[in-house]
């Protein structure tokens, strides 16, 4: 199998596109997926400069998508600065698990030059996943607890750090999940926020903050999201990053790996399955986001932790308040 491109021995086939490539044009176009979101989410103002740069907190996980796109955003701004990278690690309290994971975090982290910092759910919150697995109060999957914490963490500390922007590592795999999860539980208020949570909404952003957001709020992006999960896998395995690839012992979202089933036996039948969900999963999302707004779902404070919330007491504050 030989590369469309250039001749040179194929390493992957794109079937959603036909296309087959070498290694040299498979991480470039990667690469050029990663910047072109970038561009077109309008995500560095023009007004960013070294000297003035703008400072990106990026949820630095240790899995291969949180490592690749650190890669690609560092090698990205590296000739011209404009961009300030602050790598983010939260460590949940998973014994053994997170531990190794952040070794890898922190070699990247000192390979690429950037400034890491880690927070732990055990000094912000006082409890531990794993003590938590063992308790569930409320009868919820492990996940279901962890991603309300690790999501409180990543929006304070970017706050905290006065970021301009908070970047994750979601794929289009990842991405795609979520709409169909979504949509099938008819879930319209979490769709209208999957389109307010990124950057001025999926057409393109604004450094703006959209009516009725807190002032706490850090604007969210996610340039990975047009890249499948199998690519991003592959590109770290090149370019020998250390990721650390290996599953939570705590992961148990049956539904989600239903659906993750679902969209794999699509997309094998179907290429290209995944980015026609999500072009019409982001026009539903706008349309149900200019009626969510036109409501009374303007944020304001936690009553107990003072954080950005639709209602009186925040999810996380609520999870907490189960588990004492």
């Amino acid at each position: 199998m030989e590369c469309d491109k250039c001749g040179r021995e194929a390493v992957m086939h794109a079937a959603y596109s036909g296309l087959h490539m070498c290694e040299d044009h498979f991480c470039e176009s990667v690469e050029k997926r990663v910047r072109r979101r970038i561009r077109e989410d309008n995500l560095l103002p023009d007004d960013a400069t070294p000297e003035d740069p703008e400072t990106w907190v990026v949820g630095l996980s240790g899995g291969k998508d949180s490592v690749v796109l650190a890669t690609i955003l560092h090698d990205t701004f590296a000739r011209a600065p404009r961009v300030e990278l602050v790598a983010l690690s939260i460590h949940e309290g998973i014994e053994g698990y997170r531990d190794e994971s952040l070794a890898a975090c922190e070699e990247l982290a000192a390979e690429l030059g950037i400034r890491h910092e880690v927070v732990t759910y055990e000094e912000e919150f006082d409890v531990r996943m794993d003590e938590v697995v063992e308790e569930d109060p409320e009868n919820m999957s492990a996940c279901a607890y962890c991603g309300v914490f690790r999501r409180d963490l990543l929006s304070r500390y970017a706050t905290r750090f006065d970021a301009d922007k908070l970047l994750t590592g979601h794929n289009i795999d990842d991405e795609a999940e979520t709409a169909m999860m979504n949509f099938l539980e008819g879930n319209i208020t979490q769709i209208a926020k999957h389109f307010d949570a990124s950057l001025g909404g999926f057409e393109g952003g604004c450094s703006e903050r959209s009516r009725g957001e807190s002032e706490a709020f850090v604007p969210r992006a996610k340039p990975l999201r047009d890249v499948p999960e199998k690519e991003v896998a592959l590109y770290a395995h090149l370019r020998d990053l250390p990721a650390h690839i290996t599953e939570c012992p705590h992961a148990e979202e049956a539904y989600r790996g239903e659906i993750q089933e679902l969209l794999y036996e699509l997309e094998e039948r179907h290429p290209g399955t995944r980015h026609s969900i999500m072009a019409g999963y982001e026009e539903l999302a706008a349309l149900a986001a200019s009626e969510h707004r036109g409501g009374d779902g303007e944020f304001g404070e936690c009553e107990r932790c003072g954080g950005p919330t639709r209602t009186d007491i925040c999810r996380k504050c609520d999870l907490l308040a189960a588990l004492t």
